[in-house]
C-alpha cells in the first residue's frame, strides 16, 4: 500500500499536527510504502529521508499567517498523487485542499481534521466553501475527539465518514529515567519550590496573556517553554505586571530535555482560548508524566483529553480569575494533585498510546482501500 500524508510543514518543525504527521509517518513506514509531502518554511524544493521516511519539501517563500507561501506545491503533488493508493491530507493546509480539488487524483482520500481556521474572516468564509467541496470528495475524515465531531458545523453532513482517532503518544519517551530525575533535581533546585508549566507556540490562540495575569495572585513560578510571534508582547505584559521574576520565558525546549520540566511541574496549565486548539497534546505529555492538568472549556477535544475532577481542573477561556483560583487550589491540596496525577497517568495509558492510534489509523487505510 503506497500513502501520501499531506500537510503544511514536518519535522524538525515544532506543533502538534507536525507531531502527529511525523508520529504516522514513523510508525507505520514497515507497513505502508510512507511518503510526506510539505512545505520548507523557506527555502528551495528539498527531498530527504527522515527516520527511514521519504520527505518531499516544496519550495516557500516564507511563511504568512502560519501557512507557507509555496509556489511549486502544486506540481509536486499532482506528481506524485499520480503514485499512490491512498492520499492523507492533514486539515487544515489551503494550499494541500486546492491541490487535491484542482488534481482530481484517482487515489482514495482522508483527511485528518485538525482544527478550523476561525481568526481570518475573509479566509475563513472563502475556505469554508472549499472544504465542503473537499469532504463532498473523501472517502473518510478522521476527528481527534467527540468533542470534535459534535461542535464542528461542516461535519454534521458528513458523519457517516468520520471516524473517532484520538491523538497517542509515546509514553516511553516521558518516564523518569535516572537522567531526567537528575535534571528534575536542578531544575526545581533554579525554580521551586513551586513551579506551575505551560508548552506551546507562543501563539493568539494560547491565552498566555490570560496565564500570565492569574500568576499576579499566585505563590509560584510560572515556566513557559515555547517560542513564537507574541514572545515580546507576553514578556512585556510580565514586567508592567512586576512578575518579571515569577513568569520565566524558557524558549525552546529539546524533546530530550522536555519530560524533566513536566515532571519538575507541580501543575500543568493549557489556558488555550480559541476552536484553534483542538485537543492540546501537551496535556498528554503532563499527564504520562503524572501531572494534574487545568484547561478550558472550549468546544473541542482540550476538555475531553483531561477531564475536570478527573485527571484535573477545567475553567471558562479569558478567565484569569478562574485560572488563578484553579491553579491555588491544586498548589494547596497535594493529595489531590496526587489523586489527579494517577489518574491522568492511567488515561493516557488506556485511551491515548501511539500504538492504538497507529491500529486505527492503519485500520482506516486497509477499509479505504478496499472499498
Amino acid at each position: 500500500m503506497r500513502v501520501l500524508q499531506v500537510n503544511k510543514l514536518y519535522y524538525p518543525w515544532v506543533g502538534g499536527v507536525e507531531k502527529v504527521v511525523q508520529s504516522i509517518a514513523e510508525g507505520l513506514k514497515d507497513r505502508v510504502h510512507m511518503r510526506v509531502l510539505v512545505c520548507q518554511p523557506r527555502g528551495f524544493y528539498l527531498s530527504q529521508k527522515i527516520n527511514g521516511v521519504d520527505v518531499f519539501r516544496a519550495s516557500s517563500i516564507g511563511i504568512f499567517r502560519s501557512m507557507p507561501l509555496s509556489p511549486d506545491f502544486m506540481v509536486h503533488f499532482l506528481k506524485m498523487a499520480r503514485d499512490t493508493d491512498i492520499i492523507h491530507l492533514h486539515v487544515p493546509f489551503p494550499i494541500g485542499e486546492l491541490s487535491f480539488l484542482l488534481s482530481k487524483p484517482k487515489a482514495k482520500t482522508i483527511a485528518s481534521w485538525h482544527s478550523e481556521i476561525v481568526r481570518h474572516r475573509f479566509l475563513s468564509r472563502f475556505y469554508k466553501k472549499m472544504l465542503l467541496r473537499l469532504l463532498d470528495r473523501i472517502s473518510a475524515i478522521v476527528v481527534t475527539s467527540p468533542n470534535q465531531l459534535i461542535h464542528t458545523p461542516q461535519l454534521q453532513k458528513h458523519k457517516s465518514k468520520c471516524e473517532v482517532i484520538p491523538i497517542g503518544i509515546d509514553q516511553g519517551k516521558y518516564e523518569l529515567t535516572p537522567g531526567t530525575r537528575k535534571n528534575v533535581k536542578l531544575i526545581k533546585e533554579r525554580y521551586g519550590p513551586r513551579i506551575v508549566l505551560t508548552v506551546g507556540r507562543l501563539v493568539y490562540y494560547k491565552g498566555l496573556e490570560y496565564l500570565i495575569e492569574a500568576m499576579s495572585g499566585v505563590k509560584a513560578k510560572l515556566l513557559i517553554v515555547g517560542k513564537g510571534p507574541l514572545m515580546k508582547k507576553l514578556t512585556l505584559r510580565a514586567r508592567e505586571l512586576g512578575l518579571g521574576e515569577k513568569v520565566v520565558f524558557l524558549g525552546a525546549v529539546s524533546e530530550d530535555e522536555l519530560p524533566a520540566y513536566y515532571h519538575s511541574c507541580d501543575v500543568f496549565v493549557l489556558p488555550s482560548v480559541e476552536k484553534a486548539e483542538a485537543f492540546g497534546i501537551v496535556q498528554l505529555e503532563a499527564m504520562a508524566c503524572g501531572k494534574p492538568v487545568i484547561n478550558t472549556s472550549l468546544p473541542t477535544g482540550v476538555p475531553f483529553v483531561s477531564r475536570h475532577g478527573e485527571t484535573g481542573l477545567t475553567v471558562k477561556p479569558k478567565d484569569s480569575s478562574a485560572l488563578s483560583d484553579a491553579i491555588n487550589y491544586l498548589l494547596e491540596n497535594a493529595e489531590l494533585r496526587e489523586k489527579f496525577g494517577k489518574n491522568a497517568l492511567e488515561r493516557v495509558k488506556t485511551e491515548f498510546s501511539l500504538s492504538k492510534m497507529l491500529e486505527k489509523i492503519y485500520a482506516l487505510y486497509v477499509k479505504v482501500q478496499d472499498t
